[in-house]
């Protein structure tokens, strides 16, 4: 079973750093990489976040917090105390600490079993809610794409597309890359909540198990 999404499979989705699939003129547009399965499942989520704000656009907060719910079991430990992380969380995220906590055990039920969009009515506070159709996508906002932009440096791992070696980004790629933007508020918080970076860099740059097909 494929471990992260072929971007370029689904014309609506895959990018450079964010962009559209496809240019303008119809022509498809270079893919410079690819996720892993985690990753992508972690946008669905950073997707549901915007659109529970009325957001034009997916932040980096948005992401941050969806790859901690989706596999907070594996980033949590790169924080002694979590309780700094979640607070961080709920607040630039605006989710009150009931729904978060009621949010991430449902979730780390179902997450192996069903879709994110699942758990779409927990993020809205109701049962009779649906999940925003698959079709209506968010961009990915200036800063987020300047945060892949620079994961695509810091991943070890390579996929070949097209006779191109393209990296393949991990969620600790991408938590890293927020991390060490030096002129991002928000990463200058992450690092201030006990993130251990170089427990983070290890792990991010080598692997114990390479992302695979």
């Amino acid at each position: 079973m494929s471990l992260f999404e072929r971007k370029d499979r689904d014309s609506t989705r895959g990018s450079a750093a964010g962009g559209p699939a496809a240019t303008g003129d119809g022509n498809p547009a270079v893919l410079a990489h690819r996720i892993t399965k985690d990753l992508e499942r972690a946008e669905t989520l950073a997707t549901m976040l915007a659109h529970s704000r009325a957001a034009r656009t997916v932040e980096v907060a948005d992401l941050l917090a969806g790859m901690y719910i989706y596999d907070w079991e594996r980033l949590s430990k790169f924080w002694d105390e979590q309780d700094e992380i979640e607070g961080f969380l709920q607040q630039i995220c605006s989710i009150s600490p009931q729904r978060w906590h009621h949010w991430i055990q449902d979730y780390d039920q179902q997450r192996r079993e069903e879709e994110p969009r699942k758990i779409w009515n927990l993020l809205k506070g109701s049962k009779t809610r649906t999940a925003p159709s698959s079709d209506v996508a968010l961009a990915r906002s200036g800063e987020l794409q300047i945060i892949l932009k620079h994961a695509e440096e810091l991943s070890p791992a390579r996929d070949i597309v097209e006779g191109r070696a393209i990296p393949i980004l991990t969620c600790e790629c991408v938590l890293l890359a927020i991390a060490r933007k030096s002129d991002s508020e928000i990463g200058h918080r992450l690092v201030a909540t006990g993130l251990n970076v170089s427990a983070l860099e290890q792990s991010a740059r080598n692997p114990k198990h390479a992302p695979k097909h």
